[in-house]
């Protein structure tokens, strides 16, 4: 591997053509990954690959080695708008309809993709289906009446010795052009020196076809398989185009994120000629940071901002997977593809392109879908052996059968047989196609999954933390009491404690902010500010150094001011001395009990964990069903990075659930970390998966659909390889007819993706 460092590294998408199974997708991956310093995956089910590569390289030199191993790649990065992108085959020949290299071009005009918005669903995918379909329209009825043909006796007398010719005429255009898509796709692979699912199937076909041309010959007595090479073809085509369907529907999760995003936005501009400010309809791409746009009602939210002016309620069901629509107002933030259901709006723009929240999630779904859990490694090494091995067994098969005294028919028979039934690409479709169903149903319900790796991680986990403040509550804290001491007023202690904590994003700090402009204060400016985390803040306010926090802070807190209170209570003095108590109180979100008792009934322990003191953390765990025994309270960011550690040397597989600063150690330590949405960016860095739903709910979603999705990709291999370990030796041994094995090969890819499509019944955990 190359020794460049992180910065030197890039990374892109590459949509790839011609791959049709789990072959063809290692055989690409392999090649990619030869070159120095490339990390790289290819999914056959999305058919991309996703590159990394080091700056010594260039996206052109990864095209060219996908190219030079007889595949199609085009970069799917988005041009500029306006600019004209040409993508697809090679010589630019007609699409292969199977899969096969050398896709139709595509010429796209306009405004390309923003940046970040997902992938590119080419049309040469739809064209692949419609040419799909012309194959099969044309192979089934010549299939039909070549089959009776054959099997039908009045028919043998009724034609007589012309029968041969007649179903040589019938099945040719079948042989030839329905199925030349495998065809191609053999002659492509072969002149680079390998072979894939196609090679079996074109192989099958020609040996079935050229024996029975031989035993239609004048003077021939030979049986003839004219039957068994068009009902091969046409099972095949059936197969994948029924396939080709299943897949696109296991993307519509996906799809249908790439179409949140508003196309056009009413901006208000300033008139450059009279200087008055007029709204005007821009497309979405113009549209830039710091603008205001108007948002009517019924129409999307065209980007991430804030409420500037107006009230209303917003669906963001299709964004977060909320039930219910959330009422914002003026300095209330809102997100690009959620829907204003009444009232107008003027926002001002925080976030545009790839910057946005709705952006951000279709990348995270993409890297999911385009990744691989560890349980398809072993299907890779297999694949990459697999059709050499089938080939050797079909030749040992043909000369064993010869060898043993059956007729060479009879011998050719089962070797056809042996190369039409062992197309590995249920094996490649096993992983991928569950993978694309269940992360696309995950985002569909506000679960983002970072990696397909993640699966893994949580059929082990047993043990759910939860941090209080903005999981289980709803972070929306609220200032409840202010307590003086000495001649010090209110007014005077809630002006200073803001004044510090306006530099926080503390949920605790800013309901204190709140509520200081709710009286209409204003903050004294402020130098020297110092986080502490888990502890409070401090900062210097004229001479005077202000600190806003834990009791522990403070040398001195009078007696006036000590006591329990219901809620969070935090302090503010000077000197070492507390000069007053300001306590803040969270609601507790609608939905938190009824989740924790869902974690519950997936057989998980639930532990609250929190840095707030030990008569709030016990009120709110009473609250949600969380035991005395599993409530800890007043932790630092470091100790809970260390309660996590001590729960694991217990032996117990933990799962952390956080949204702030003070939880991105303990989301790290955590064997998986779940970061609410709405929280801070380094906490859903250090998340493995992120609940863009802000409900606990969307834990309880997010562990049972990666688990059900663990279990369906497990059921697709255990199809995969135990229909290989079944079909292969009844081929060989004869049992298994060449017709019967194509309808069977056929099957087994349409199976496995079927049966990944469950996952998009998944439900929701009621909120």
């Amino acid at each position: 591997m190359s020794t460049a460092t992180e910065q030197d590294r890039h990374e892109v998408d590459l949509a790839i053509g011609g791959m049709t199974c789990a072959s063809c997708s290692s055989r690409v991956e392999r090649k990619l990954n030869r070159l120095d310093g490339v990390d790289a995956t290819v999914n056959l089910a999305t058919e991309k690959a996703h590159v990394a590569f080091p700056g010594s390289l260039s996206v052109a030199d990864l095209i060219a080695v996908v190219e030079r191993t007889g595949y199609t790649a085009t970069d799917l990065t988005p041009a500029p708008a306006g600019a004209t992108r040409v993508a697809g085959s090679i010589d630019g020949s007609e699409g292969s309809g199977g899969g096969a290299p050398g896709g139709p071009l595509l010429v796209e005009t306009g405004p390309a993709p923003r940046a970040g918005a997902g992938p590119a669903y080419r049309l040469d995918q739809v064209l692949s289906r419609a040419s799909l379909r012309q194959r099969l329209e044309v192979a089934l009825p010549l299939t039909v009446l070549v089959v009776l043909l054959a099997m039908v006796p009045s028919v043998h007398h009724l034609l007589g010795d012309a029968r041969p010719w007649v179903e040589l005429l019938l099945t040719l255009p079948v042989a030839v052009w329905s199925a030349w898509p495998f065809h191609r796709a053999a002659a492509i692979t072969a002149r680079h020196g390998a072979s894939t699912m196609d090679t079996l199937v074109s192989l099958g076909v020609i040996a079935s076809m050229l024996w029975s041309v031989v035993a239609t010959l004048p003077g021939s007595t030979g049986h003839m398989y004219y039957e068994v090479a068009a009902v091969v073809v046409t099972f095949l085509l059936a197969g994948r185009l029924a396939e080709h369907r299943a897949r696109t529907a296991g993307k519509s999760a996906l799809t249908s994120l790439l179409e949140l995003g508003a196309k056009d936005v009413a901006v208000q501009r300033i008139d450059p000629v009279d200087r008055v400010t007029r709204e005007t309809r821009i497309p979405i791409e113009q549209l830039q940071v710091g603008e205001q746009f108007v948002v009517r009602p019924g129409e999307k939210v065209a980007t991430d901002g804030v409420v500037v002016d107006g009230t209303s309620a917003l669906d963001r069901s299709l964004v977060t997977g909320e039930s219910l629509p959330v009422e914002v107002g003026p300095g209330d933030e809102v997100t690009g593809g959620t829907i204003n259901a009444h009232g107008r709006l003027l926002v001002q723009a925080t976030r545009v392109g790839a910057d946005t929240t709705l952006a951000g999630i279709t990348r995270l779904v993409e890297q999911a879908q385009t990744g691989k859990a560890p349980v398809q490694r072993l299907a890779d090494r297999i694949s990459a052996v697999f059709v050499p091995v089938v080939l050797v067994i079909a030749v040992l098969t043909f000369v064993g059968w010869l060898v043993t005294g059956h007729p060479a028919a009879a011998a050719l028979s089962a070797a056809v047989s042996v190369l039409v039934v062992a197309c590995p690409c249920a094996l490649g479709l096993a992983t991928p196609t569950g993978l694309l169903v269940g992360t696309g149903r995950a985002a569909e319900l506000g679960v983002l999954i970072k990696g397909p790796e993640i699966l893994e991680s949580t059929r082990r986990i047993d043990t759910v933390v939860l941090d209080k403040t903005g999981t289980l509550t709803t972070g929306s804290a609220t200032l409840v009491d202010v307590t003086p001491s000495g001649r010090l007023t209110p007014t005077a202690a809630l002006q200073a404690a803001a004044s510090v904590e306006a530099w926080s994003e503390h949920p605790i700090a800013q309901a204190v902010v709140r509520a200081a402009q709710a009286e209409g204060l204003d903050l004294r400016p402020i130098t020297g500010f110092t986080n502490l985390p888990g502890l409070g803040a401090r900062a210097t306010i004229k001479d005077t150094e202000v600190t806003v926090g834990r009791a522990s802070l403070f040398d001195l807190v009078p007696g006036d001011l000590q006591g329990d209170r219901v809620g969070t209570t935090v302090y503010v003095g000077w000197g070492g001395v507390a000069h007053a108590a300001l306590t803040v109180a969270d609601e507790l979100r609608d939905s938190s009990s009824a989740s924790v008792q869902r974690l519950r009934d997936l057989g998980l322990r639930t532990v609250l964990l929190t840095g707030d003191n030990r008569r709030t953390a016990a009120q709110v765990g009473e609250q949600v069903g969380i035991g005395a025994a599993d409530v800890v309270a007043e932790v630092l960011p470091k100790e809970k990075h260390a309660e996590i550690a001590r729960l694991q040397q217990q032996g117990r597989v933990v799962a952390m659930v956080g949204d702030g600063v003070n939880d991105a150690a303990a989301l790290a330590q955590a064997d998986l970390g779940l970061a609410m949405g709405s929280g801070a960016d380094v906490a859903i860095d250090s998340a493995d998966i992120v609940l863009v739903r802000p409900d606990v709910g969307a834990v309880a979603d997010a562990i049972a659909l990666s688990r059900q999705t663990l279990r369906i990709i497990q059921q697709n291999l255990v199809w995969a390889f135990g229909y290989n370990v079944i079909a292969i030796p009844l081929a060989v041994l004869g049992a298994l007819d060449p017709m019967v094995s194509g309808a069977a090969m056929a099957l087994s890819s349409v199976l496995v993706v079927t049966n990944s499509l469950r996952l998009r019944s998944f439900a929701r955990t009621p909120s």
